[in-house]
C-alpha cells in the first residue's frame, strides 16, 4: 500500500533498548543487549498491532524529521506479537488492540502503562461482483462467520437487501492466521451479538474458526479478499479504504444500518467511560448513530526504564501521537480521540520514569 511506509519498518528486534529487564523488580538491571546501547537514547523499537500501523509509523517518520538523529521502529507484528515483546523485554513499548490481561501485565515486573493512542473502526470488506452496497444483520454476519450462512443468497442476507441481486455462490469467508487484536475486538463484538458464537468460539487475540482461509495481518486479509470474488473478511476501516474495497453497513443495536465513518466510530465512543487503567470496551454500543464495531488502541510501555534519557524520548514522542498526531487520524481512516480520552492519556505518562526517578503509580 502506498501509504505504508515499509522501509521504516524494523528488521528486528534483536538488539534493542535499555529496558529494564531483571528478575529484581526495581528496574535497575538490564540484559547485556539492553546495557550495550545504554548511551542509546535516539531510538526505540516498538512491535505489535497491525491496526494502527499505517499511523504510526507516519507520526514516527514526521516525529524523527522534527527531530534529527531520533530514529523510531516499529515493527507490524500483531498484537499478540507486540504484547510478548513487552512480556520478553525485546522492545521499548509494545502496541495492542486487545490491551493486555490482568496475567499478562503479572508477568513484567516493572509493571506496564497502557495508553490509548487512536481508535478505529472493524469492518466487514467483501468482493462481490455487481453489489455496490450491503446491509448485514448481526444474525447473518455471526452466521458466516460461524460457517451457518454459506451462500450470498442466503435468506438471512436477502431479507436485509431487498432489490439487490445477489449471487447463489459460496462465501468465501477470510480470517486472521496470527494472533491479533483485530481478531479480539470482532470475536468479541460477536459474543455480544450471539450467544451461539459466544458458546462455539469466544473472544480471543486467536480462535478456532469454523470456517475461512487464513491470512496474516489486516493487509493479508485485505489482500486475500481483493484477490478472490465472493470474498468477506473482518479488518481495520483504513485497509479497506486503502485497498479500494467495499464495506457493509452493519446493523446496530439500535436497529439501524449504519456504514463506518468517524462520525458514526465516534457515536459508539461516546459512552465509553475510561477507567483508571485507561482500558475499556465497547463490543454493542447504544445509539442510533453508532457502528456497531468499534476500539481503542493502546501503546504498551514498562512503567519503569533504566534509561532517564530514553524515557524522555518516549515520552516526547507519544505527547506528540496524542496531541499533532491526532491531525492525522481522521484522513487515514482512524478515528480521533475525544478530547476527555487525551487528557487522561496525557496524564499517565506520568506513570512512566526512569529507575529512581519515583514516578506515580
Amino acid at each position: 500500500m502506498i501509504w505504508r511506509s515499509i522501509g521504516f519498518l524494523a528488521m528486528g528486534l534483536l538488539a534493542l533498548s535499555g529496558v529494564s529487564c531483571s528478575g529484581g523488580g526495581d528496574g535497575t538491571k538490564a540484559d547485556s543487549a539492553a546495557t550495550s546501547r545504554q548511551g542509546d537514547a535516539t531510538s526505540l523499537e516498538g512491535a505489535g498491532a497491525t491496526f494502527p500501523e499505517p499511523l504510526y509509523t507516519r507520526w514516527f517518520q514526521t516525529y524523527s524529521q522534527a527531530h534529527p538523529g531520533v530514529q523510531i521502529n516499529y515493527q507490524a507484528v500483531g498484537s499478540g506479537g507486540g504484547i510478548k515483546a513487552i512480556i520478553d523485554r525485546t522492545a521499548d513499548f509494545g502496541a495492542s488492540d486487545a490491551a493486555m490481561t490482568p496475567d499478562e501485565m503479572k508477568k513484567v515486573d516493572v509493571g506496564v502503562q497502557l495508553i490509548p493512542m487512536t481508535a478505529g473502526s472493524i469492518v466487514l470488506a467483501y468482493n462481490l461482483e455487481g453489489v455496490n452496497e450491503l446491509k448485514l444483520s448481526p444474525e447473518a454476519y455471526a452466521g458466516i462467520f460461524l460457517g451457518k450462512v454459506t451462500k450470498w443468497n442466503d435468506p438471512l442476507i436477502a431479507k436485509t437487501n431487498a432489490g439487490v441481486q445477489l449471487p447463489a455462490g459460496d462465501i468465501n469467508v477470510v480470517v486472521r492466521a496470527d494472533s491479533s487484536g483485530t481478531t479480539f475486538v470482532f470475536t468479541k463484538h460477536l459474543s455480544a451479538v450471539s450467544p451461539d458464537f459466544a458458546n462455539t468460539v469466544g473472544a480471543n487475540k486467536r480462535v478456532d474458526w469454523p470456517v475461512g482461509t487464513q491470512s496474516k495481518g489486516n493487509d493479508g486479509v485485505a489482500a486475500s479478499i481483493k484477490a478472490t470474488q465472493g470474498s468477506i473478511g473482518y479488518m481495520e476501516y483504513g485497509y479497506a479504504q486503502g485497498s479500494k474495497l467495499a464495506m457493509a453497513k452493519l446493523q446496530n443495536k439500535a436497529g439501524k444500518f449504519v456504514e463506518p465513518t468517524q462520525a458514526s466510530g465516534r457515536a459508539a465512543l461516546a459512552s465509553a467511560e475510561l477507567p483508571k487503567d485507561l482500558i475499556v470496551w465497547v463490543s454493542n454500543p447504544e445509539g442510533e448513530d453508532s457502528y456497531p464495531i468499534v476500539t481503542f488502541t493502546w501503546i504498551i510501555c514498562y512503567k519503569t526504564y533504566a534509561n532517564a534519557q530514553k524515557v524522555k524520548l518516549l515520552k516526547d514522542a507519544l505527547t506528540y501521537g496524542l496531541t499533532e498526531g491526532q491531525e492525522f487520524s481522521g484522513e487515514m481512516g482512524y478515528i480521533p480521540l475525544p478530547e476527555a480520552v487525551v487528557a487522561k492519556a496525557k496524564a499517565a505518562l506520568d506513570n512512566i520514569q526512569a529507575a529512581g526517578a519515583g514516578g506515580k503509580e
